[in-house]
């Protein structure tokens, strides 16, 4: 996906949604004319990202079923735009912010820049499957292709999760929590085995702010200097981030909590040398060992007969 129109796609979700419940009658042409984007996209829009809804066709027009029209309420365009990508991007959502969002005269105030996201067209039967799986709480049986291993897994699923652009299915295998990669799923196949929702599994998500899905955490505590603080003070770069204490010089105290050292560590290593894990102490000592087997490795140099350049 273009990063412009990535940055326009939220706004133009809810802006035919706001306009489906208005009860206009829309044309594919005109909208794609009106966003600046192909009509494939517009189409795209209306049959597949808006296939919840009860949408009519007549000509070329796209209309709402008339029995549902006026329904949606500032809650269920609040909801969508939780999917959109909009909520928490903002100081606040709610029905004067909406109004502003839907006012051509505000409509280039807004720059929204995100990660780019899966390219999932060609998936979506298998992204329908996962999602009837989890409504109805029936257990999945599905091929996970990781690494250069290829598994038959049978497992509980119970939620679809974005991940900086990338979907994961949240499931249950062998009594353990587990992320699945939606990009290696493939052929998820219904069973006729049905499960009940486990209440810690559930609040476990509700709370859960990354794809390592572990009821049990350990805590981790880092040092941030000055230099790296503000961002850190700005928002939350690391699982279930608190600041601790405030310390002399502008410096930091950090905590947060992580189901593997995996988790934290290539975080801690791109903000060298302004952040330290300071406890658990085998999980600095990993990471030093790391980075002296990096140091002693021979420098490697890759040449292109293109551009010359060299690593």
């Amino acid at each position: 996906m273009r990063e412009n129109e990535h940055d326009r796609l939220a706004w133009r979700l809810c802006d035919i949604l706001q306009r489906f419940n208005n009860g206009e009658q829309l044309d594919i042409d005109e909208l794609a004319a009106e966003y600046g984007v192909h009509r494939r996209t517009v189409l795209r829009d209306l049959t597949e990202r808006f296939a919840f809804l009860p949408i009519e066709k007549t000509g070329k027009r796209f209309a709402l079923d008339p029995a549902f029209l006026g329904r949606m309420s500032f809650r269920d365009v609040e909801r969508f735009a939780a999917l959109a990508g909009l909520k928490g991007l903002f100081p606040v959502l709610d029905n004067e912010f909406f109004r502003e969002l839907f006012d051509t005269r505000l409509r280039d105030t807004f720059s929204i820049h995100g990660p780019s996201h899966e390219d999932l067209r060609s998936r979506l039967a298998d992204f329908r499957t996962l999602q009837r799986a989890i409504s109805e709480r029936r257990c999945l049986r599905f091929t996970y292709a990781k690494e250069a291993e290829t598994k038959q897994v049978e497992a509980q699923p119970y939620r679809l999760i974005n991940n900086n652009g990338v979907w994961y299915l949240a499931a249950v295998n062998d009594g353990k929590s587990k992320a699945y990669a939606f990009g290696k799923l493939r052929a998820p196949e219904l069973m006729e085995t049905g499960f009940t929702a486990d209440a810690t599994v559930v609040q476990m998500l509700d709370e859960e702010d990354s794809i390592w899905l572990n009821t049990r955490k350990t805590e981790v505590v880092l040092t941030v200097a000055a230099p790296a603080a503000v961002y850190f003070r700005r928002r939350k770069l690391i699982a279930r981030q608190v600041i601790e204490q405030e310390l002399e010089g502008g410096c930091l105290l950090v905590s947060g909590k992580f189901a593997h050292p995996n988790q934290i560590v290539p975080i801690v290593r791109y903000w060298l040398p302004h952040v330290r894990i300071v406890r658990p102490e085998a999980w600095q000592d990993e990471l030093e060992i790391g980075l002296r087997g990096y140091l002693a490795q021979p420098r490697l140099t890759c040449s292109s007969n293109t551009s010359g350049v060299h690593a």
